[in-house]
C-alpha cells in the first residue's frame, strides 16, 4: 500500500512505527487471550456472528509473531459499520481502518495485553479463505512454518514507516507458500 493508500484507510489518528518490527517468541497466552476476546465478540454480537477465527501468525503454535491478536470475524453487511461499532466498543474494540473497496474490510483495535486486530469482512469473502487457508498450512507444514518465520526474521530487521510495510513485504512468501499448497 502506498502512504497515501494507508492514511486513507485510518480512521483514527494514524500510527507510525518508524523503526524495526519487533517480533516475539510464542506465547501459549495468545490462544487463551483470543478465546477471551472472541467470547465477548460473541456476547456483543451474538446470532449476527457468521464466521470467528483466530488467525495470523498468533494462531500458530511455535511461530514467532508481532504480539498482536489477529482475529477473523465475518458479518452479513460489514459496511453496516451502525450494526456492530457500537456494540464492539462497549467491549473495548475501536474501529480502526476502513477500507470498503476491499472486500468491505474494517479493523477494529483493542489495546488490551496482548492488543487485538479484528478484522471484519462479509460472509464467504475471498480473504477470509486465504487467511484461514494459510494458518492451516503453517500449522500442518513445519517446513513452510520455517521458510515463512526465516523471513519475517528478515523482513523486521528493515525499519519501516508503518506495520503495513513490514505486512506488505510478506506478500511474495505467503503467495510462493500458497502456491505451492494442495488446494484448500
Amino acid at each position: 500500500m502506498s502512504e497515501a493508500e494507508i492514511r486513507a484507510a485510518h480512521v483514527d489518528k494514524l500510527p507510525r512505527l518508524d523503526g524495526r518490527v519487533e517480533l516475539a517468541e510464542p506465547e501459549p497466552e495468545w490462544a487463551t487471550a483470543y478465546a477471551r476476546t472472541a467470547e465477548a465478540v460473541r456476547r456483543a454480537l451474538g446470532a449476527d456472528v457468521r464466521l470467528l477465527e483466530h488467525v495470523g501468525s498468533t494462531s500458530v503454535p511455535g511461530l514467532a509473531a508481532k504480539p498482536i491478536i489477529d482475529i477473523l470475524l465475518e458479518l452479513a453487511e460489514p459496511g453496516r459499520e451502525e450494526t456492530y461499532v457500537p456494540a464492539l466498543g462497549a467491549v473495548g474494540l475501536r474501529l480502526a481502518i476502513r477500507e470498503p473497496e476491499w472486500y468491505e474490510h474494517r479493523v477494529l483495535r483493542g489495546s488490551g495485553d496482548p492488543a487485538v486486530n479484528l478484522h471484519v469482512f462479509g460472509e464467504d469473502c475471498p480473504e477470509s479463505a486465504r487467511m484461514l487457508r494459510f494458518r492451516d498450512l503453517l500449522r500442518a507444514d513445519p517446513a513452510a512454518r520455517r521458510v515463512y518465520e526465516r523471513t519475517k526474521r528478515q523482513l523486521a530487521e528493515r525499519s519501516r514507516q508503518y506495520v503495513q510495510n513490514y505486512a506488505d513485504a510478506k506478500t511474495a512468501v505467503i503467495d510462493e507458500l500458497l502456491g505451492k499448497a494442495p488446494p484448500g
